[in-house]
């Protein structure tokens, strides 16, 4: 489960970043390599998608034990 949360954020990270040229320089860099609207390119957006959905699970999971450590428990 380990390799597939830092694979999952790994490609968070790389998601983030070409956004992040998207929103700075309008430069969409996974469109630059895989073609734009490919579908290569859609597919690299579904798994960046997918990963950020997993990467809710360990985000619930670290607040809900935070909340119990604080003494905050509902």
């Amino acid at each position: 489960m380990k390799i597939l949360n830092v694979l999952t954020l790994a490609l968070l990270i790389v998601g983030g970043l070409n956004w992040g040229l998207v929103g700075l320089l309008s430069f969409d860099l996974v469109g630059a390599i895989f073609g734009t609207g490919s579908a290569l390119a859609r597919i690299v957006y579904v798994v960046v998608g997918l990963s950020a959905a997993w990467q809710v699970v360990p985000l619930v999971s670290a607040l809900g034990s935070s909340e119990a450590a604080s003494g905050h428990v509902r």
